[in-house]
């Protein structure tokens, strides 16, 4: 069941003008991280202050200004037991798992309605899904390499998958035929990107805060799914995930994927899911049923972070990891969709 949790507030307190960034910076849908899970389990719990600092966001607006956004955190009680994870199983160093169980999805009945319809690609080359009439959520790295903007966010996109082609008409049945979704491209009006991200590339907690919000130019009048605040291991349904994107071995296609999670720290999720670059910043979900009702819910509890590559005592591991939403996140992601904390106190 989904269980209703209390929400700590996030009001902003001041907005500062910046300089406009550069974007100068290369994409790179792979990371190397220097904080793998067994580093994570060693992390200190951040304070209050450095919460208010790590959640203070920038917004990049499509002219090119950008501002900075500090914040104050109400309400929170902080989790003395430090970044407990779960310990399930190990792993080889693969991106592919065994088998490939990722479904390619061809049927544009399946590919244009609910969950599938949510999924979106991005212009630099990522995936994200709709969480609002006006809002995709995706990975940080997708948009800011931690110390600038990467080259295609300046004038950046979001692709929403068609209904129907347009144009030549052979080539209208031959993506028919195919499966290849064709794409309504939408410019992004102004992006949120946690601060936390910038200050953590080098240090050891950025993989946590690698989430950002696209605001769109207009609303999309589509299905969209909502958030919500990603439970522990043991109380998801056969430990399983789900989410789909954009791979890039899998040129066009939309790619779905479930699998079991095996571990977590408080922030993130270490999971087998078969995926390439290009699904990064898909919206992981979970199907469970609504408190007091018979009907079950899909909400998204993390953000596919992607691959992760690890150097662990010389050895290189590596991880699928995705970030996830907590009672935290859920209440500043709440706060850029709404403007305002009063539509946030329930998660």
């Amino acid at each position: 069941t989904w269980h209703l949790k209390k929400i700590p507030q996030i009001v902003s307190e001041r907005t500062f003008s910046l300089d406009s960034p550069k974007f100068e910076a290369k994409t790179k849908l792979e990371l190397n991280s220097v904080c793998g899970i067994e580093c994570q389990r060693k992390l200190p719990v951040p304070s209050l202050s450095d919460l208010k600092d790590l959640l203070s966001y920038e917004t990049i607006f499509e002219n090119g200004t950008r501002t900075l956004t500090e914040v104050n955190v109400l309400g929170l009680a902080l989790d003395p037991a430090g970044n407990t994870t779960t310990r399930r199983s190990s792993r080889k160093k693969r991106q592919i798992y065994g088998t490939d169980s990722r479904f390619s999805i061809y049927d544009k009945r399946f590919m244009t309605n609910f969950p599938f319809n949510t999924a979106v690609k991005i212009s630099t080359g990522c995936s994200g899904i709709l969480i609002s009439p006006k809002h995709v959520l995706t990975a940080a790295h997708c948009l800011h390499n931690g110390k600038d903007y990467v080259k295609g966010s300046k004038r950046l996109r979001v692709g929403l998958m068609k209904t129907k082609s347009r144009g030549d008409g052979r080539k209208r049945k031959a993506a028919k035929r195919n499966g290849v979704p064709s794409f309504q491209w939408t410019r992004v009006k102004s992006t949120h990107i946690p601060k936390g991200w910038f200050k953590g590339v080098s240090g050891d907690i950025a993989l946590d805060y690698d989430y950002a919000v696209l605001e769109l130019k207009r609303p999309h009048k589509r299905k969209y799914m909502e958030l919500g605040i990603s439970p522990a291991i043991k109380m998801m349904p056969g430990s399983m995930i789900h989410f789909s994107g954009f791979d890039n071995d899998r040129s066009g296609q939309l790619v779905y994927r479930f699998c079991s999670i095996s571990d977590e720290s408080n922030d993130l999720f270490y999971q087998y899911c078969d995926a390439e670059p290009g699904s990064t910043g898909s919206g992981v979900y979970l199907r469970l049923k609504e408190p007091n009702k018979k009907k079950w819910k899909r909400k998204i509890i993390a953000v596919f972070s992607g691959h992760q590559w690890v150097d662990v005592n010389g050895e290189q591991q590596d991880y699928n990891v995705a970030v996830r939403i907590t009672p935290l996140k859920y209440a500043q992601i709440c706060f850029w969709i709404h403007g305002n904390d009063e539509n946030c106190t329930q998660g």
